[in-house]
This record gives structure tokens, sequence and C-alpha cells, in this order.
């Protein structure tokens, strides 16, 4: 979840759509060429960039690689949409199955604003769209994956609700491990690096971790962080 911004305009921004959702309060709101999302009055992301939800996926393919035929990758939030998109332009992806809990956001690509951003793959027959919340879904899927890209919050340590940080638990990782195929890859968006969570995925079970950074106009660097399923 990419909380880096271009500078915005002098003008205030515009709300175009609030909704009172299972979590909480989202809000859609355009701010010059921008649109923001909003919850429960903290900032998430908006469309000034999506290098980092790009890349996010890209470190998922890289560590794959390209003898991985039709993967299956899970996108854990929709957002803005910029992780679908790169993800439905790149033919490497046998199927793309997006988890997004909140029905508001899911709306606003389908019918809304951010439509513009996401038709084309959401028109993609490998695109799925599941309204869920991931931390539940890790946990009760029936279905495997290649690749789990996951950009709910803004790291392990910074969590959008408190919930989620379960999803970083030695629980949740061994849930996330189980959901992969062997040979798998778990990608997690982080806005700064965790040596804990690196110890966390390590005691996991999980092989090859290591930490990619994403450079940001200013700041310290975004990370991924990368683990991969034993063959």
């Amino acid at each position: 979840m990419t909380t880096t911004t271009s500078p915005f305009p002098s003008d205030p921004p515009v709300v175009l759509d609030r909704r009172e959702g299972p979590f909480g309060e989202v809000v859609l709101r355009r701010h010059g060429d921008l649109l923001q999302i909003i919850a429960n009055g903290t900032f998430l992301m908006d469309t000034s960039d999506g290098r980092s939800e790009r890349l996010l996926v890209d470190a998922a393919r890289d560590a794959l690689g390209a003898e991985c035929e039709g993967p299956h990758v899970l996108i854990g939030g929709l957002g803005v949409g910029f992780s679908l998109a790169h993800a439905a332009a790149d033919p490497f992806w046998g199927r793309i199955t997006v988890v997004e809990r909140e029905p508001a956001i899911i709306r606003w690509h389908r019918e809304g604003p951010l439509r513009e951003l996401s038709a084309r793959a959401l028109a993609d027959p490998r695109t799925e769209i599941v309204e869920a919340d991931l931390v539940r879904h890790v946990h009760t899927a029936a279905e495997r994956y290649d690749a789990l890209c996951l950009d709910i919050d803004n790291g392990p340590d910074w969590t959008v609700t408190e919930d989620n940080g379960s999803l970083y638990s030695p629980a949740g990782l061994s849930a996330c491990k189980s959901l992969l195929n062997p040979g798998g890859v778990l990608a997690v968006w982080s806005a700064q690096p965790s040596g804990d969570f690196e110890e966390t995925l390590w005691n996991a079970g999980f092989r090859g971790v290591r930490t990619e950074e994403i450079p940001v106009v200013r700041g310290v660097p975004d990370v991924v962080h990368l683990a991969v399923r034993a063959a």
C-alpha cells in the first residue's frame, strides 16, 4: 500500500463518494488529477505513481522464474488498481485473483471513477475479483496459488486495522505458506524494511527470504519482502 504521493494541488480535495463499509468509513476523493482513497480518516493510496504496486508483482514474477508456466497469482488488496492492471498486462500470469474486503472499492472500479484504470484488466478472462477479508481468505480458501502479492497495509509493522496484524504472525504466515503451491512465492509490500518480519518468515518455514528496495522520490525506499515455499 503505497503512501508516497506527488505534491498536492493547491485546490482542496473534492469528495466523490463516501461509504460505510464492514470495516468503517471509506472515501473516494479527487485532488487535482489524483484520485485518493481514505479509510477511517487515514490516507491509504492515490493514483500519483503506482511504481511500488507494479514492482510488487514483478518481484513475485521474477522470483518464480520463466520456467513457471501459467502461474496463478493472488493480489491482496485492489486499491486503485495498479497491481491488477500491471499483472493483466503481462501474459506471464495464467490466472489473476484479487481479494478486496471493501465493497465500495470494488464498485468504484466496476462502475465508478477508478474504472478508467482497471476496466481492461477487469474484462480480462484471467481476472477474478473476490470480495472477502484477506486475513480470513488465507485461512479458508480451497484454491492454491503460485504467488501471493500482499498490499493491504503499510507493512507488517504498520497495519491499517488491528486485525490485519495476525496476517504477519507465525500463524498467518503458516496459512500463507499452505496456500502456496510448492516453489510458490510470497511478496509483501512495506513502507520500510522489517528485520523482525524476515525472521518470522524464516521461522514459518519459508526459504529464500530477502528484501528488495523500491526507490521513491523522497524519503527512505519502500521495500518488498520476498519468501519462497520449499518445493
